[in-house]
C-alpha cells in the first residue's frame, strides 16, 4: 500500500512539472530597413555631398576669374600709365648742350644715358642692353622727341679710323633701339671721333669714358 501511495505521489509530481513546462523565451526581433529606404537615403547624402562639391568648385573659379580680372585691370592701367608722356619731368630735364649740333641747339637729359664699349669695339655689350631698353621706354613715352646718337672715341689712333669707329658705335646704338620699336625716322646719327672727349685725361680711366654713345634731344 505504502508503494503504491509513492508511486502515485511520484506520478503527481512529474504530471505537475510537465504541465508548468520552461519558462517562455522572450525573442526580441530588430525589424531592417526595408532596402528601398536605405538606397534613398544613400542617394540623398550623395546628392548633398555633389552639391556641396559643386558649390566649392564654383567658389573657387568665381575667386579665380575676379582675380584675373582684377590683375588685367591692373596690367590696363599700367599700360595706359607707361603712354602717357612724362610731361613736367622731360621738361626739368632738358639742358642746352654747349657745342651745337649740325641742326642748331640741341638739348641734352640725364633721363638719357650714354653706353660705353670697349677699346677699339662698336659691339653693344650685355650690360648696356639694359639702359637701351630705358633709353627706349623713356622714347616711347615722349613720341614726339627726335634724338640724335653720338659716336665717340677715346684719344689713341688717328683722327679717320676713330671717326669711321665713332660711326659705327652711333649705327649700332640707333640700330639696337630700332629693335626694341623706335622708328628710325626719330633717329640721327653722327660721329665725333676722339674731337670732343668727356674726360681729356690720357689714361685708362679716362679713356673707358670716352668710348660711348652719347644721345641728344633735337626736338621734343
Amino acid at each position: 500500500m505504502a508503494k503504491k501511495s509513492f508511486s502515485i505521489f511520484i506520478f503527481i509530481i512529474c504530471l505537475g512539472l510537465f504541465l508548468t513546462g520552461c519558462p517562455k523565451r522572450t525573442v526580441v526581433v530588430h525589424k531592417e530597413r526595408p532596402s528601398v529606404e536605405r538606397s534613398e537615403e544613400t542617394g540623398r547624402l550623395e546628392a548633398e555631398r555633389a552639391a556641396k562639391e559643386a558649390k566649392e568648385t564654383r567658389e573657387v573659379q568665381e575667386a579665380k576669374e575676379a582675380q584675373a580680372a582684377k590683375e588685367r585691370e591692373l596690367a590696363r592701367i599700367k599700360e595706359e600709365e607707361a603712354k602717357k608722356p612724362i610731361g613736367g619731368e622731360l621738361e626739368k630735364s632738358l639742358v642746352a648742350k654747349k657745342e651745337r649740333g649740325i641742326e642748331g641747339e640741341v638739348f641734352e637729359s640725364k633721363l638719357l644715358k650714354d653706353i660705353h664699349f670697349d677699346f677699339d669695339k662698336y659691339d653693344i655689350r650685355r650690360e648696356d642692353e639694359e639702359i637701351l631698353k630705358e633709353n627706349a621706354a623713356f622714347l616711347k613715352k615722349n613720341p614726339k622727341m627726335n634724338i640724335q646718337i653720338e659716336g665717340h672715341c677715346d684719344e689713341r689712333g688717328t683722327v679717320e679710323y676713330n671717326l669711321a669707329l665713332g660711326e659705327r658705335r652711333a649705327n649700332n646704338t640707333k640700330r639696337y633701339l630700332v629693335s626694341l620699336g623706335i622708328n628710325s625716322n626719330r633717329i640721327s646719327t653722327i660721329s665725333y671721333g676722339k674731337e670732343r672727349p668727356l674726360d681729356p685725361g690720357h689714361n685708362e680711366e679716362a679713356w673707358a669714358k670716352n668710348r660711348r654713345a652719347h644721345i641728344v634731344v633735337l626736338s621734343k
